[in-house]
């Protein structure tokens, strides 16, 4: 695949990801959460430029260094999404100012790994930046999916409009 259609579709996923991760969505059990960093995932290590061969170790370390930096990022966007439980037993999640702190974090992070393998005049490809964000996507969906089907108490807003939060604990409603 091309360099322009990898950054065209590492364009896509970030900005739908940025849109979305401020807006209160719904937190699907069911659903295939893990659709989407798999296809990147399928994309990233097919490429031929996701290891520099001509500097091995030193590529496999930064891309090791990349996956770290993108879980804990992940782990970070998670830990600072608000969940919540509706009566109903729906859950949801929207992004906080907190989590807008762990996304500029994360790229400046990584920005830094970028000016290392430039300094080591390391080729660098767009493969590594999408098994990054496919880790990065992964964790985060995860573990709100756990967080949401856990079972364990919430407290929360009464709608997507983040009324005052309801000073009763909302319990999680198991499908019948």
């Amino acid at each position: 695949m091309s360099g322009l259609t990898n950054a065209l579709v590492i364009c896509a996923v970030v900005m739908l990801v940025v849109v979305r991760q401020f807006k209160a969505q719904k937190i699907g059990t069911d659903r295939r959460w893990w659709l989407i960093p798999a296809v990147l995932v399928f994309m990233a290590v097919r490429e031929p430029d996701l290891i520099d061969f001509r500097h091995h170790a030193a590529s496999v370390t930064l891309l090791a260094a990349e996956l770290l930096v993108a879980l804990a990022m992940g782990a970070g966007w998670a830990r600072t999404s608000h969940v919540w439980t509706e009566p109903d037993g729906t859950a949801w999640s929207k992004g906080t100012k907190a989590t807008a702190l762990v996304w500029a974090v994360g790229v400046a992070l990584r920005a830094g790994l970028f000016g290392v393998g430039s300094l080591l005049h390391m080729r660098q490809g767009s493969a590594s930046l999408m098994l990054a964000l496919a880790a990065t996507l992964l964790v985060r969906s995860g573990l709100l999916v756990l967080r949401a089907g856990s079972g364990r108490l919430v407290y929360g807003a009464g709608d997507v409009a983040h009324e005052p939060m309801q000073k009763e604990p909302v319990w999680r409603k198991e499908p019948v």
